[in-house]
């Protein structure tokens, strides 16, 4: 893994069946999937989000790349060269700190392909940013993607308030724990 000139993380990452890759046109047709299910979007967006949705929720990862040299990427599975979700490094204004997202269409849960993408995205940040402490901040009534931050190594850090519900921040793994 060698990062581009341009940003300050590789555009793409491979793992045994996956691509990680920075979105293109068409993948929020994709992603549709995922942001129009109520049950994806419950602990995110609260409600199903509209083609023009899903539209800007990919649009904004994309501009993510460009305001922080950084960024969500397109899960694909090699196999079929669909894409299942997104997977990446996440710092919207509003976070306490900058994440490891995870979203995938529900007929991708329980695959193992979140906590797959989610391991070559940690070894990718200890790479490639080993001074940005990352987490991932997770609605607290969110069990299963408690159990995928348990799962990759990040640990429960503290409970804190937002956005008018109470939420998790999980600290992931980084060069100091290892070292």
């Amino acid at each position: 893994m060698t990062a581009t000139s341009r940003f300050k993380v590789p555009e793409r990452l491979e793992t045994e069946r996956l691509v990680l890759r920075m979105f293109g046109e068409d993948d929020w047709r994709a992603m549709h999937e995922h942001y129009s299910d109520p049950e994806c979007v419950r602990f995110t967006f609260g409600r199903a989000q509209s083609e023009s949705g899903s539209w800007r929720a990919v649009a904004s990862m994309l501009g993510h790349w460009q305001l922080r040299d950084y960024g969500p990427y397109a899960l694909e599975e090699k196999a079929t060269r669909k894409v299942l979700g997104t997977v990446g490094l996440w710092y919207p204004i509003d976070w306490p700190e900058p994440e490891i997202k995870w979203a995938l269409a529900r007929q991708h849960w329980g695959k193992g392909y979140a906590s797959e993408a989610v391991r070559a995205v940690q070894a990718m940040a200890l790479e490639h940013l080993s001074e940005l402490p990352l987490i991932s901040f997770v609605n607290s009534e969110n069990a299963a993607s408690i159990r995928l931050a348990l799962a990759v190594g990040a640990t429960l850090e503290r409970e804190t308030e937002f956005r008018g519900g109470w939420w998790h921040v999980y600290r992931h793994p980084s060069k100091r724990d290892s070292g």
